[in-house]
Order: C-alpha cells, then sequence, then structure tokens
C-alpha cells in the first residue's frame, strides 16, 4: 500500500445545536422560570448585553446548552493532547479492528523546528534547510520501515490489536469530537496563540491548527458569543 504524507489536519463540523440564542434561554430560566426558549422580542443588542455579562462575571453554565459535532483527523500525538481536555466526548478509529492506513505527518517548510530557550520561556525558529531535510527525511524513513513491519505482521496473521503497536505518534487518527461552548472556549483559550488573551498560551503548532479550524466554525454558528469571548481576553468563563 502506497503511504501518504502530509503535514495538515481535517476539521468538519459534521452536525450542531448551537446559537446565540441558546444562551438566552438557558440563562432567563433563572429569572422566569420554565418555558423562556422563544427570544424573538430581544433586540440584538440586548442578546449581546446578556452575553457579554455572563461572559464578563463568568456565568459559565448556559453557555453548556449549544452543542457542537466535528469529524477531525489528526496525528495520535495531537490527539494525545486534545484528549487530555475531559469536557468533550470522544469516538475514535479503532486499530483493533482495523487495519490503519498509512498516512502519516510530516512537518512542513513552515514548521518551526529550533526550540530557544528553556521550559517556561523559550521561543521556537524556523531552522535551516539542512534540518528540515534531515527531519523530512527521518519522519520519511521510520513511518516507511513502521509501516513495512505492521504489514508483515498482519501477513503472518498477528491480530492487529499487537501489530499496530509498532505504528508511530505520527499515524493520522480520526474521530468525532462532540463539546458545548463552554468547553470550546476552555479549549481555545489553552490552544490558540492569541494577542489578545489575557492568559497567554503557548500551544504546540499540530494541535493549534485544529483550534484555529474549530474557531472559525464556532465564530459562524455564534457570532455574539464567539465576539464576547474574545473582547473579554479569550478567558472561558
Amino acid at each position: 500500500m502506497e503511504l501518504e504524507f502530509r503535514s495538515g489536519v481535517d476539521v468538519e463540523l459534521v452536525k450542531s445545536s448551537a446559537a446565540d440564542s441558546d444562551v438566552i434561554f438557558a440563562a432567563r430560566v433563572s429569572t422566569q422560570g420554565e418555558r423562556t426558549r422563544e427570544v424573538a422580542e430581544d433586540t440584538e443588542k440586548a442578546i449581546s448585553g446578556l452575553i457579554n455579562f455572563l461572559m464578563r462575571e463568568r456565568h459559565g453554565s448556559p453557555f453548556e446548552h449549544s452543542v457542537m459535532t466535528f469529524y477531525v483527523k489528526a496525528p495520535i500525538f495531537v490527539w494525545r493532547e486534545h484528549m487530555r481536555h475531559r469536557i468533550a466526548s470522544y469516538n475514535e478509529e479503532s486499530g483493533r479492528y482495523r487495519v490503519l492506513e498509512p498516512c502519516f505527518y510530516v512537518p512542513d517548510e513552515d514548521r518551526k523546528l529550533v526550540q530557544i530557550g528553556k521550559a517556561g520561556a523559550y521561543t521556537f525558529e524556523l531552522g535551516t534547510p539542512e534540518q528540515h531535510k534531515i527531519t523530512d527525511d527521518s519522519f520519511r524513513e521510520a513511518c516507511t520501515q513502521a509501516y513495512q513491519q505492521y504489514e508483515k505482521m498482519l501477513a503472518a496473521g498477528v491480530a492487529r490489536e499487537v501489530a499496530r503497536g509498532v505504528l508511530p505518534v505520527t499515524t493520522y487518527s480520526s474521530a468525532y469530537v462532540t463539546m458545548n461552548a463552554r468547553a470550546m472556549m476552555n479549549f481555545l483559550s489553552l490552544r490558540r496563540s492569541a494577542p489578545d488573551s489575557h492568559f497567554p498560551s503557548y500551544p504546540q503548532r499540530e494541535i493549534e491548527l485544529v483550534a484555529e479550524k474549530y474557531e472559525d466554525a464556532w465564530a459562524k454558528l455564534m457570532p455574539i458569543t464567539h465576539s464576547a469571548f474574545v473582547a473579554n481576553g479569550r478567558v472561558a468563563p
């Protein structure tokens, strides 16, 4: 089977029940009781004002009633970081039950390779052409050899759950990820490096690629909530 090497991630919004009005009806049940779902009489200014109040004062629970499900394909080492966010639901493809495709991550020429400084106080620099070449060559050689051994074991009748152990963390895996808007803001606050963040974050670039695509989709679904999130320093309520 021909190996595929790539440097991006796939993020697709597959279904959602998410709107700024969801935040309003959830918040107003506190003061109005039941049957607050209809908010057609509210002006955009009123909706924006209440959402900004909730965001600023960190009243987070009303943001939990908007739900989004994404299909994501990313390297396994990205999933290890992603699944540290235990505020989302996951269903990932299983190497126990299917033969894993030979699709592997390799850094492209824009990926900064060289770390300058110590942990907690460092920056990354692009690297020399020589460093990029040895990185690209090494990734491709290691992945090729690993997948050859994987196929050899499968051909010999070794169980998939055993054979997959030789595959590197650069192997792509796919999953459905479901989260609410509050969980989304928590993820974005930690996995995007943004100059307007009240608490700066320094994520690994590969998981930031996922976060960027999440934010693009979420901002279209809930533009007022997204604007309030940004205006209040990108702090999850």
